[in-house]
């Protein structure tokens, strides 16, 4: 008797070890329901409770320039099923196939002057690639940071924080409903990713495996293909000064603006193309009349007056916090401090034409 309960005791720790060792697997099943999952921890995205530690084929990106996103942290991640790969593009964001999952939490630290500490998850968004095209789901983290509840309603959150200036920070932090997303992520109609393009993700990342180029990375690991013959477009860092003023800025409008401004945009008929590949000046506005005057243009002429940033429209509603001024008018409550000084500089240094002057 006392035999047959060790060897039972054996077998059970040979499964009890066999399971603690299995690597943990996203559930695809749960993605590609029609009803999402109530809580975040139901995908297997990431081994932990806190979200911190990634599932095998959960790859952490992140960008050359990000949006502004009243100075968040994020922290982005890319699925891809099993034996599909997504499709290079020089141009645009990626072709995705069906059961992609792009994941990105929102964070403040405590004090933003240490963002490895004390870091508290607001809301982690999912935009997920269905046969009949994208859908986006938002989780909301709860106090103990132990999980995230699906959230088709948004919610607000109060959060407090010292910014990257020591200032202290009081907001609300508005997490969008299921409807909202495409206030931004909408190309034609069609809910669509931002970030993920060639030129934005043409950047090193220091992945647990050591440092290497993410394009080149996702290549490697069958996330990604084929690859171009030639370099992949890139675009710089916004706040990199070792790079021309111009490209910087074009830089910054690309990711903060050109999701609505673009011929393609919910913000179509500004007129405006503010896209990266756009290369008409008269385009990004300049020397460019705004299709509707009212309270947002200022009374001022142009959307940008070379020279003359204190007379450019574009520059007066990215500076206001007016809700019928502002821009973008949603994702944000306070103004882009940097991005403001950085437009700012590119404007006041323009030649009469939009071209960057000798002296930037």
């Amino acid at each position: 008797m006392i035999r047959a309960l060790i060897a039972v005791c054996a077998v059970l720790a040979c499964v009890a070890s066999a399971t603690a060792q299995a690597p943990a697997r996203v559930n695809d099943a749960a993605i590609m329901a029609a009803r999402p999952a109530a809580t975040l921890s139901a995908y297997g995205f990431f081994r932990d409770a806190g979200a911190r530690e990634p599932t095998a084929r959960v790859t952490p990106y992140d960008l050359n320039t990000a949006l502004y996103s009243d100075g968040a942290l994020k922290f982005r991640y890319v699925y891809i099923p099993s034996g599909a790969q997504a499709a290079y593009n020089d141009d645009g964001v990626f072709e995705f196939p069906v059961g992609t999952v792009l994941i990105k939490t929102f964070a403040f630290a405590t004090d933003m002057r240490r963002p490895d500490e004390n870091v508290r998850f607001l809301e982690t968004r999912l935009l997920i690639r269905r046969a009949d095209g994208w859908v986006a789901l938002p989780y909301v983290w709860n106090a103990t940071q132990t999980e995230a509840r699906y959230s088709p309603i948004g919610a607000d959150l109060p959060v407090s924080f010292s910014n990257e200036d020591g200032q202290a920070i009081a907001l609300d932090w508005h997490v969008p409903n299921v409807n909202e997303c495409s206030g931004c992520h909408a190309r034609d109609g069609e809910l669509t990713p931002i970030g993920p393009s060639a030129r934005n993700l043409n950047r090193h990342f220091a992945y647990a495996s050591g440092e290497a180029n993410q394009i080149g990375h996702w290549n490697s690991t069958g996330l990604l293909s084929p690859l171009p013959a030639s370099a992949s477009p890139r675009v710089p860092n916004a706040y990199d000064t070792n790079t021309p003023l111009a490209d910087r800025a074009r830089a910054y409008l690309d990711v903060n603006c050109a999701h609505c401004h673009n011929p393609a945009g919910p913000a179509h008929t500004s007129g405006l193309d503010l896209s990266w590949s756009q290369d008409d000046p008269s385009r990004w506005g300049v020397l460019k009349r705004p299709v509707a005057a009212g309270r947002g243009s200022a009374g001022f002429e142009f959307s940008i007056e070379p020279g003359h940033p204190e007379r450019s429209i574009l520059l007066h509603r990215m500076a206001s916090t007016d809700p019928g001024v502002m821009m973008p008018e949603l994702g944000r409550t306070l103004v882009d401090e940097r991005g403001v000084a950085l437009i700012r500089d590119w404007i006041a240094g323009m030649d009469a034409d939009g071209s960057a002057s000798e002296r930037n």
